[in-house]
C-alpha cells in the first residue's frame, strides 16, 4: 500500500471509529437526557443529544488516540488485550468525571434531576461516567470487525 493509501485506510477508520460512537452514544444520550433538568421536553432532546453525541464521539477519538500514543499502534484497539481495555476505562473514567465536574461545578452547563444518581465524593453523575466506561469498549469491537472485515475483503480482491 502507498503511503497515500496507509493515511486512506487511516482517515477512514479513524471516521468509521467517530461514526459508531456518535450513534451509540446518540442511543445513550437520548435514553438519559429525563436526568437532566430542562430535557424533559421531548421537542429540545433530539437537537441537544445529537450535538452532545458529536462531542462524546470526540472524546472517543481522544480515547482512540491515547491508545494510540500508549501502543503505539494505530490498530491497537482491534485486538485489545487487558491494557488496552484498561487504557479505555481509565481514560474515559478521568474523561467523563472531568467533564461533568467542570461542567456542573464550575460551569453549571447543566444540572441534574433528582433521579441521577451520583458519584460520591464528587457529585457528579453515576450515568454519564458509566457511558464512557461502557461505550468506548463497545464501539471499538464493532469498530475492529469492521477494520477486520475490511482487511479481509481486501485480500480477497
Amino acid at each position: 500500500m502507498t503511503r497515500l493509501g496507509d493515511q486512506s485506510a487511516y482517515l477512514k477508520q479513524v471516521l468509521l471509529i467517530f461514526i459508531v460512537a456518535v450513534t451509540l452514544n446518540y442511543l445513550w444520550e437520548v435514553a438519559q437526557a429525563p436526568l437532566y433538568v430542562g430535557l424533559e421536553n421531548w421537542n429540545s432532546v433530539w437537537w441537544h443529544c445529537f450535538v452532545a453525541a458529536l462531542g462524546d464521539g470526540v472524546l472517543v477519538l481522544l480515547i482512540f488516540v491515547v491508545g494510540w500514543i500508549t501502543f503505539r499502534r494505530f490498530d491497537w484497539y482491534v485486538h485489545p488485550n487487558g491494557r488496552a481495555l484498561a487504557v479505555m476505562l481509565v481514560t474515559g473514567l478521568f474523561i467523563s468525571i472531568g467533564i461533568e465536574w467542570v461542567a456542573i461545578k464550575m460551569l453549571g452547563r447543566w444540572a441534574y434531576t433528582a433521579d441521577m444518581r451520583l458519584l460520591p465524593g464528587l457529585d457528579v453523575g453515576l450515568v454519564p461516567i458509566l457511558q464512557m466506561l461502557l461505550l468506548p469498549p463497545a464501539i471499538f469491537r464493532i469498530a475492529a470487525r469492521w477494520h477486520s472485515q475490511g482487511i479481509t475483503a481486501a485480500r480477497k480482491t
